[in-house]
């Protein structure tokens, strides 16, 4: 296919389906943004977070760039110098932090405005297939940003303005025992094609291969599991910092793990989260056993959940994030093409801050292997 592959992601959502998601995303993001107190949003230079308000006026970019300004810097925003503050591709890392940003109320209506515009279009009841594709691209990188901003909250002890249970992502009371899946030697359809609705670059284009006889793990590794693992390690001398989970300390004989900005006792069966690909290497490795591929995990991801159990966090594979043959860039070209760079890993599934929408097998994330703030975690196959 050529350039206009995105004009192929049909069937098209309906503009009152989209303007639901749009109305619910775009309330977590007035939420987080506007319960923050004061001096919360200075944060230090790190290379796994944004400073928030930059984080917010790039998202409102993003959506105005290509919803409105049909991704054309000669149609101007309606915010004075808008692509020289919010345009990721332009702005090294470090730099956001050095940008003078205005005032939080002038990003706030900025905000307003530009979804405002966009629900007008909806509102209208008839989408072009341009249009259809545009929001939701904006509508998906504006989710993808919410669920950095809970990681970044996640990273810096700030409270979750949010409802959310933080035992919903303990493993669920073991419907199922925790064993191995045996899959047979099989032929597997990866990818994506293009009439199964919107999809990623990445995801281009569904290819045949062979997934040769493998056995995984119906749960993802448990606290339980990861502290046997941890324990081992500190009693032959190793030290505890080199493997312990981010958000863990002990306490007398007791673990803790903190969720936002609560120290809570570890569940001991819940999956064991922010784990760096290469700790869950190092559990593998004492294990005997070891990551499952891209292909494996998606096999797995596309059987019933009878037979499964999710985890409600991205799992790590050992595969390296990497086109598929006949790639081709959509038009935010710097969604994919960046990172084929031979060293981020390939991330399947979800968490629990990934709306249901974007939760299909076909999806991929991908980061490096050395992060762990996001929530991640790992389950296992046998060797």
């Amino acid at each position: 296919m050529t350039k206009s592959d995105f004009l192929q992601y049909a069937p098209w959502p309906s503009s009152q389906t989209l303007l639901k998601s749009l109305e619910r995303s775009a309330l977590i993001t007035r939420t987080v943004i506007g319960n923050l107190s004061q001096g919360q949003e200075i944060v230090s230079i790190s290379s796994n977070l944004n400073p928030p308000h930059w984080e917010f006026g790039h998202l409102i970019w993003f959506h105005e760039f290509w919803v409105h300004r049909c991704g054309l810097e000669s149609n101007p925003s309606i915010l004075s110098d808008a692509d020289a503050l919010f345009n990721s591709s332009g702005i090294v890392h470090d730099e956001r932090w050095q940008v003078q940003l205005p005032p939080l109320d002038t990003l706030q209506n900025y905000f307003s405005d530009v979804i405002e515009r966009t629900f007008t279009i909806l509102r209208s009841g008839s989408l072009t297939p341009e249009q259809a594709y545009f929001i939701q691209l904006s509508l998906h990188h504006q989710d993808m940003h919410n669920e950095a901003f809970a990681y970044m909250w996640q990273s810096l002890a700030y409270a979750w303005p949010l409802d959310f249970d933080a035992d919903s992502v303990a493993m669920q009371s073991l419907d199922l025992r925790p064993c191995y899946i045996d899959f047979d030697e099989c032929l597997f359809q990866s990818g994506s094609t293009s009439q199964a609705g919107f999809i990623f670059d990445n995801e281009k284009w569904q290819h045949e291969v062979l997934v040769p006889q493998f056995s995984i793990s119906s749960h993802a590794v448990s606290n339980k599991e990861y502290l046997t693992f941890l324990e081992a390690q500190i009693a032959s001398g190793g030290s505890p910092s080199e493997h312990q989970p981010a958000y863990w300390k002990k306490k007398g004989d007791i673990w803790f793990e903190r969720f936002f900005d609560q120290w809570l006792e570890i569940d001991i069966k819940a999956p064991v989260r922010h784990i760096s690909a290469h700790n869950a290497e190092q559990y593998c490795l004492w294990r005997g056993v070891r990551l499952p591929t891209e292909n494996e995990l998606s096999l797995l991801m596309a059987s019933p959940h009878a037979d499964w159990l999710p985890s409600e966090l991205w799992e790590w594979t050992s595969s390296t994030f990497m086109p598929f043959e006949g790639f081709s860039s959509d038009p935010y070209q710097d969604y994919s093409a960046p990172w084929f760079d031979g060293k981020h890993r390939v991330l399947k599934g979800w968490s629990s801050f990934t709306p249901n929408y974007l939760r299909r097998p076909q999806f991929r994330n991908f980061y490096l292997p050395s992060r762990s703030d996001f929530f991640c975690g790992f389950r296992t196959c046998l060797i």
